[in-house]
């Protein structure tokens, strides 16, 4: 799932050549989370060092890729179906009791169609 993999929490493992693929997609996610983490604690001053103190220490910004994914889930769900179209059917939508189909690029409805229809984000991946 790709809020795991941001986070840095996947623990899918797949074949040699997918743990190689991870490794070095995670080696750039740290190097990006380096200069956002950079440029963050310049501009937020102390409350912001504080924060990512542990990230800082450990070299994996785990606070500040969890901050990052909570800010920009919606966004990046948006950026991954844009191109969808109808390729994509779950049930998500609609009341618990009675779910219905996706009717358009996995967006519910016409009220607010930036709300991510799967909440399963924080359940441990093992669950899902």
């Amino acid at each position: 799932d790709i809020g795991d993999i941001v986070r840095g929490r996947d623990i899918f493992r797949g074949n040699d050549e997918e743990k190689k693929k991870r490794k070095q997609l995670d080696k750039k996610l740290k190097v990006i989370f380096g200069k956002i983490y950079k440029d963050v604690t310049s501009t937020n001053g102390k409350a912001a060092k504080e924060r990512y103190q542990k990230d800082e220490k450990d070299g994996n910004y785990f606070q500040l890729r969890e901050d990052w994914w909570d800010a920009n889930r919606a966004t990046v769900w948006k950026a991954i179906t844009c191109k969808a179209n109808g390729t994509y059917f779950h049930a998500t939508c609609g009341e618990s009791r009675s779910p219905s189909m996706t009717p358009s690029q996995c967006r519910c409805g016409d009220r607010d169609v930036t709300i991510v229809p799967t909440y399963f984000d924080y359940v441990p991946q093992y669950l899902r």
